[in-house]
């Protein structure tokens, strides 16, 4: 959205006109014997024009005579009118007044008018965009100055007097501010600039929904109806196809691809040209219109407020997906699965992704693809794209409702987000403890240990990875994340992350474990000197103890030693009252299973397995669990009872 409020800054040499213009433009009517410089006028939006434009314009009357202030009104100006008559003021424009503005260092639009062509009959208007060469102008005074300042956007000729162009001066001022041409096109070169471009490109990505790469009159009818709330005449729609195909075929233009194939549609080429046409002519706010369909700001990039929407999330809540978001992503992922194959690869990855600034950086700080879960060629499958985008809207929301937008999604993106209940808190023994959750599907689960205890091969296990025998100390964090069921056909998704050298770091940031659901405590059965660290980190660290806790034995397979701790693991978890570690191997599928069910469980019911509280005391959370067997069961012996007892009651019918 442009400014709610611009000030045009009309000034030139004395007795030019710039107050008859003010007042002409204001009063509707040319008033004579003004004085030198009237008050500032402000003039309100007119409601019925562009909804772009700017709210309220302040015209302000300048003066030479007064140095000082005239360059306090030039430094607090949106734009610039400049004003000039006849020859002598002419001159002045480049040798006085442009200099002057480039030495206050102003970079602001100048809108050069030349005032009291009372015997005009009629007159054009020219921009700095305007191909020269192509252009008819009967008075060749502005070819000069739009070549050698920039920062000229228009020239035009008006009459004050006979209120010629009076209105369309002032706006020509407005549009300068409303829709810039300098964003959009290099007049050096005559070509559109890189970021408009980029910005056209997406546009066109997204309105060719068959993925062609063609606009066919359908997807032109629809991107005219989006932009303009209107349809596009027929006739109109043939006049572009004409245009771009006479310029395929003009020598002069060097087009080495074609613009537009009958029976196909416009080629991004010729979506790229047309927008160069129009903001070559003059007529650039019809790009801009295009633009801002689509939430692209005066810098053209997309509003942070469409981006990121403000989303109230309480301390203890989490942000999930939505069953509307995720038959989004669903959607698009079969959209964009060319082959049916049921994965994407690389090249249908690059061409989803073509329409934002690329992979999000945390999936490629996390390894993305190998994150999740993919085939055997590589490529991710859908359960791992859905899988990765429900990690990424947990860890960070705001990454999701960005790239939501960039792939094209319409509607308010907050409905493709979910926010969960805030987590409350129990209190038992003068502790508290996180209660049961409801209406969570996403869980995230700290997994630590010594090195070389197994966690990096418990992540590749969990993505449905073969086991490798060799060893690479994990250096950079780690992440996995896959969906798993559990009893009952609940689909729940687990994130297993491991963070390297990072791991003393993590544990230390309390703000970071608030992330966490659950932390798996690991260590190798086969190595006497593992799971010291364990007890170590809960020694140092005792706040991990109101967490869930799961301990896990790992490689299992393998010949189990005894620990050199003062504590053997069974009769340490004993003491914190917690299930004994499990032992398990990434060679086993079975207890892996066990393992990762283990984990959502401890995540669903934190109390039972928060370390310090005997199980007599946890029935409250064990209860909690077994609500809807215990519920369904209830449900079934009272319908089975209500039945008996009417049939009891119920009169007997005897048989004549």
């Amino acid at each position: 959205m442009t400014k709610e409020t611009i000030t045009i800054a009309i000034c030139g040499d004395k007795g030019v006109g710039k107050s008859s213009l003010v007042l002409s433009l204001a009063k509707g009517r040319f008033l004579s014997n003004l004085q030198d410089v009237i008050p500032a006028v402000t003039i309100p939006r007119d409601f019925s024009s562009n909804p772009y434009s700017v709210r309220r314009t302040i015209l302000v009357d300048t003066s030479e005579a007064e140095p000082e202030k005239l360059q306090m009104e030039l430094r607090n100006a949106d734009v610039i009118w400049l004003v000039y008559c006849d020859r002598e003021s002419y001159e002045r424009v480049s040798l006085h007044w442009m200099m002057m503005f480039r030495s206050m260092g102003l970079n602001i639009p100048v809108v050069l008018c030349k005032n009291k062509c009372d015997e005009y009959p009629g007159g054009d208007v020219y921009s700095n965009s305007v191909a020269l060469d192509d252009t008819k102008i009967e008075d060749e005074e502005f070819i000069p100055i739009l070549m050698e300042f920039k920062e000229v956007d228009t020239c035009v000729k008006t009459s004050a007097k006979n209120q010629f162009n009076v209105n369309q001066a002032f706006y020509l001022c407005q549009r300068s501010i409303t829709n810039p041409i300098a964003p959009l096109f290099d007049s050096r070169i005559g070509e559109l600039k890189p970021l408009a471009v980029n910005a056209l490109e997406r546009i066109f990505l997204l309105s060719d929904k068959d993925q062609d790469n063609y606009l066919n009159d359908a997807e032109m009818m629809a991107l005219q109806k989006k932009c303009f709330n209107k349809s596009i005449d027929v006739a109109e729609l043939s006049f572009i196809k004409k245009i771009l195909s006479d310029i395929s075929l003009n020598p002069h233009e060097f087009i080495n691809t074609p613009l537009y194939v009958p029976d196909r549609g416009l080629t991004l080429d010729g979506f790229l040209m047309l927008n160069r046409i129009y903001t070559e002519k003059g007529r650039h706010e019809t790009t801009w219109d295009l633009l801002r369909a689509f939430h692209y700001t005066d810098s053209l990039c997309i509003n942070d407020k469409v981006l990121y929407p403000k989303l109230n999330v309480p301390d203890t809540s989490s942000v999930e997906l939505s069953p509307k978001g995720y038959r989004f992503l669903v959607e698009l992922f079969r959209r964009f699965d060319k082959n049916n194959d049921g994965g994407l690869n690389e090249e249908e990855l690059q061409f989803l992704f073509r329409r934002t600034p690329g992979l999000p950086y945390l999936w490629t700080a996390t390894n993305f693809p190998f994150s999740t879960v993919v085939n055997n060629r590589g490529f991710i499958t859908l359960q791992g794209w859905l899988a990765q985008w429900s990690m990424t809207t947990f860890l960070d929301y705001k990454i999701t409702t960005a790239y939501l937008i960039y792939f094209g999604y319409e509607d308010d993106v907050k409905e493709v987000l979910h926010v969960t209940k805030a987590r409350k808190m129990r209190r038992r023994k003068g502790r508290l403890y996180r209660s049961p959750v409801s209406d969570r599907k996403v869980f995230n689960c700290f997994v630590v240990g010594k090195p070389n205890s197994g966690k990096s091969s418990l992540l590749e296990s969990f993505l449905g990875r073969v086991f490798a025998e060799s060893y690479c100390p994990t250096i950079r964090p780690k992440i996995a994340v896959n969906s798993l069921e559990l009893k009952g056909g609940k689909q729940y998704y687990l994130i297993l992350q491991e963070f390297g050298e990072q791991e003393s770091a993590i544990l230390e940031n309390k703000e970071k474990l608030s992330e966490c659901d659950v932390v798996c405590l690991t260590y190798d059965s086969s190595d006497p000197e593992s799971f010291s660290h364990l007890v170590e980190l809960l020694d140092k660290y005792r706040y991990l103890r109101d967490l869930p806790l799961v301990f896990v034995a790992l490689k299992a397979d393998l010949d189990k030693q005894q620990q050199r701790c003062s504590i053997q693991p069974d009769v340490f978890t004993d003491s914190l009252f917690l299930d004994h570690p499990l032992h398990i191997s990434s060679t086993w599928a079975a207890s892996l299973n066990e393992l990762f069910i283990k984990i959502t469980e401890a995540a669903l019911v934190p109390g039972e397995s928060t370390p310090g509280f005997p199980p007599e005391e946890r029935t409250s959370d064990t209860d909690y669990r077994q609500t809807a067997v215990i519920l369904g069961s209830a449900v079934g012996f009272i319908s089975l009872l209500t039945f008996t007892m009417v049939k009891l009651l119920k009169p007997a019918k005897f048989s004549r």
